[in-house]
């Protein structure tokens, strides 16, 4: 099988000693190159006059106008436009080759587009189209010429100057074409953003959507500010934390899994209306909705509470499906979620009186609670209070159903320790989560600004802990020192800007939106499958 059809063969039919092999042959192409003295890894640079997509546009542009002179007369227009050429500079990766004697037609892919290339031996010269035919599909090339349009009407570039920037030694995975084999993408991404252009345009549409926020909240008045990611206390949310040493303090501290406590400082120190968006870090299980580490976006604002949260949110996520998509419709799976109508809002326990029948403002004790748990076969641990068994009752029973915008608002206080509780009914705080296609996309409340109560709080997180809860909170002492310097009423909410990109781009998994998701090493891949003597699969839960 010749180099050029082992290329193009269907990439579950190469062993690995068939792709040793084609990697030899493209090895000693580029000894033969280095021979010659055309060794492309000593270019350093390649002057780039237009993007694939502006030469087009250009073209397209110039042959509008040139019609408007020529009228009908397809000889004048065939004139006008060898008198009026365009002519480019431009370099991408070759995906694909159609030899034919002494010229070749090939493709080109840059990051904005793909165009044809025409290239004649006689235009670009004996030697220069050689090493062209020595070429592979995967090799990066710059390409001088002029924009035409083909008898076929395709535009294209035909070449003038030929030159190899770049020797792909692999070829490219043919099998990921048509969406295969995700486990390799997501540990690939480099060669998954070159076969298929629909995952780019994720990632183009992700950096749209971060910028859109930041333009909203800064056109708020909102200032964006930057906290520490090692901490010695991961504070502001129920999870695991990583942990690790600081050698230069000979302490050990902990990745933050949240933004929450240093932010809610900032407050105290004045900045009444600040926001961050960055990474944390959370020692917990992989899904399709997790990952470790993932994109948190957290804002405060002074003199505010939570239904002035609802405002923001909901204004600010039908702005940025607006500017981002064009529309706040957008399809998400098989439905069409309606970002323009105004969200639902409904408590928590009207939730989930609605979806299970059981009306807990008529549970009074834990006891009751855990018996209603034990009737509906929810299981709960024995720590767990009525608070918690309420929560408990909303994963089973109604987080399924939210699936146009929804606000679940005033949670238990169990489960809410950062939270101001409700004046008229302090078992319950002024807290709410959105919910869009079944999954919490913010989490928001009235902040606790006491500090007597916020002592209480901890301490109450810290028993927690000594039952065996391993994500409860421990008390922050700064943080209580803050809060008796005094805090201002403030609203406060988190976005998982992830889950939010999910939403905005149709991707069923968060590692569609991750470019590099955590994945288990393919050693520990190996291992577990040598181990268990049984076919490769995805380590992961998807």
């Amino acid at each position: 099988m010749s180099e050029e059809n082992r290329t193009n063969a269907p990439e579950e039919e190469l062993t690995q000693e068939d792709i040793n092999s084609l990697k030899k042959i493209r090895m000693d192409k580029l000894e033969e190159l280095k021979a010659k003295g055309k060794n492309p890894f000593e270019i350093t640079k390649y002057d780039v006059t237009a993007s694939c997509a502006e030469a087009k546009a250009q073209y397209e542009k110039l042959e509008a106008e040139l019609k408007e002179q020529a009228g009908e007369d397809e000889e004048k227009l065939k004139e006008l436009l060898e008198a009026n050429r365009i002519t480019v500079s431009v370099a991408g990766r070759v995906m694909s080759r159609r030899l034919m004697g002494k010229a070749s037609f090939f493709d080109l892919r840059d990051k904005s587009d793909k165009v044809q290339v025409y290239l004649r031996m006689n235009e670009i010269g004996k030697e220069e189209f050689d090493d062209y035919k020595k070429g592979d599909i995967g090799d990066i090339v710059g390409i001088e010429g002029f924009v035409f349009r083909t008898k076929m009407g395709e535009i294209s570039i035909h070449a003038q100057k030929f030159v190899l920037l770049s020797k792909s030694l692999l070829p490219l995975p043919e099998k990921w074409h048509g969406l295969k084999d995700q486990d390799t993408r997501y540990r690939q991404r480099y060669t998954d953003l070159i076969c298929n252009p629909e995952v780019k345009d994720t990632f183009i549409k992700r950096s749209q959507i971060i910028s859109s926020i930041r333009r909203y909240l800064d056109g708020q008045g909102f200032m964006e500010v930057e906290t520490p990611m090692l901490v010695s206390n991961a504070g502001g949310a129920a999870a695991r934390p990583f942990e690790t040493h600081y050698n230069a303090l000979d302490e050990d501290v902990k990745l933050r899994i949240s933004l929450e406590l240093y932010l809610k400082r900032l407050i105290v120190g004045g900045l009444e209306r600040v926001y961050e968006i960055g990474r944390v870090f959370r020692n917990e299980g992989v899904d399709a909705r997790h990952n470790p580490e993932f994109t948190l976006m957290e804002l405060y604002q002074a003199y505010t509470d939570y239904y002035g949260m609802m405002d923001l949110t909901e204004n600010m996520f039908r702005h940025v499906a607006q500017e981002v998509c064009g529309t706040t419709c957008v399809p998400y799976g098989d439905v069409m979620i309606d970002l323009g109508k105004p969200f639902e809002r409904m408590t928590m326990i009207d939730a989930v009186k609605k979806y299970s029948g059981v009306d807990f403002s008529q549970v009074a004790t834990t006891e009751e609670a855990k018996a209603l748990a034990d009737e509906h076969h929810i299981e709960y641990e024995a720590r767990h209070k009525r608070g918690d068994i309420l929560n408990l009752f909303f994963e089973e029973y109604v987080e399924e159903h939210l699936i146009q915008p929804t606000f679940i608002m005033d949670h238990p206080i169990e489960i809410s320790p950062l939270t101001k509780k409700k004046p008229e009914n302090p078992d319950y705080v002024e807290r709410f989560e959105l919910f869009i296609t079944g999954r919490e996309m913010c989490n928001a409340y009235s902040e606790l600004n006491d500090p007597i109560d916020q002592r209480e709080r901890f301490a109450a997180q810290e028993e927690a802990l000594k039952q065996g809860d391993e994500e409860a909170n421990h008390t922050d002492e700064d943080f209580l020192r803050a809060l008796e310097i005094g805090m201002p009423p403030t609203g406060g909410i988190g976005y998982g800007i992830d889950r939010l990109v999910m939403l905005l781009t149709n991707s069923p998994a968060i590692r569609d939106v991750l470019l590099f998701p955590t994945m288990k090493s393919l050693d520990g891949v190996n291992k577990k499958n040598d181990v268990n003597n049984t076919a490769s699969e995805t380590p992961e839960k998807m």
